[in-house]
């Protein structure tokens, strides 16, 4: 899907749009994802809500200067900015992966006030990474200017560890192909470098503190978030409903997309209603 829209921050271009009406829903990617994996379910959704989507800096159609900062606190400032550009005072939203860390921070550090928060396999615990986070940190340059042939092969290679089924060639070619121009290669890695679990640590203990609705769906099969992780995020939040989904790993759009798109309706439908009451 083509995002028609552009929010100018900081000297970024922030690529966006909207689909539908009704009560507002922000979805939010993850790494190294784009707002690509959220188009189907904010089509079904936008039968009954706003849906709001946006590529974070550094990721699919927004812009990837190298000069940018793309970690979690920038995305996390950016999200405010950019619900008040959107004059959003309380939106749902649906956040996965970096996407949970990105939300979580603007609502605890930037005061931005949610009418539910739903969590879909998140970054949002330490410890989190991989070895190949911190071998791509220690040796960025080197990785960034690889052969475009080894890049490619080690890019699918990692992402086609996110699911749990496994990617059909054209789902594939839809993940890897923000990644695979000389930019976005160097983009690609540039994010992964700029990862950091301070971002997560300075949060984490103030889960607590959390007023709202929360939702954690999270891939039982997810390989690079453990269920494990979903179950402590359930006990931090005062309040918040956990639903493990069977056979699912980390990119549960791919394995798991029915089920993700009922859990979220029903889940969004049930909160609209509610504010209304």
């Amino acid at each position: 899907m083509k995002l028609t829209q552009t929010f100018d921050w900081r000297g970024r271009s922030v690529a966006w749009d909207r689909v539908g009406s009704g009560p507002a829903v922000v979805m939010c990617h993850g790494t190294p994802w784009s707002s690509e994996v959220w188009v189907p379910f904010a089509e079904a959704l936008s039968r009954d809500f706003a849906v709001y989507l946006w590529d974070m800096p550094g990721y699919g159609q927004s812009s990837k200067r190298p000069a940018d900062a793309v970690d979690l606190g920038t995305q996390a400032e950016l999200l405010s900015d950019l619900l008040s550009h959107w004059d959003l005072p309380a939106p749902h939203v649906v956040a996965h992966d970096f996407g949970g860390a990105v939300s979580l921070r603007a609502h605890l550090l930037h005061g931005v006030p949610c009418a539910s928060l739903a969590l879909v396999d998140v970054v949002a615990l330490r410890p989190w990474g991989s070895d190949f986070f911190r071998l791509v940190g220690e040796n960025e340059h080197v990785f960034a200017a690889q052969p475009q042939g080894i890049h490619r092969a080690a890019l699918e290679e990692y992402i086609a560890g996110a699911s749990h089924h496994g990617l059909s060639p054209a789902q594939m070619d839809s993940l890897t192909a923000p990644w695979l121009s000389t930019e976005g290669q160097s983009a690609f890695y540039r994010q992964i470098a700029q990862a950091d679990e301070r971002f997560t640590d300075e949060i984490q203990d103030r889960y607590a503190e959390i007023d709202l609705p929360v939702k954690i769906i999270w891939g039982r099969q997810d390989a690079w978030i453990p269920i494990e992780r979903a179950i402590d995020l359930a006990q931090r939040i005062p309040g918040a409903d956990l639903e493990q989904v069977d056979g699912a790993g980390h990119l549960i759009q791919y394995d798991a997309p029915v089920h993700l798109a009922m859990a979220l309706h029903r889940w969004l439908v049930d909160q609209a209603a509610s504010r209304e009451a």
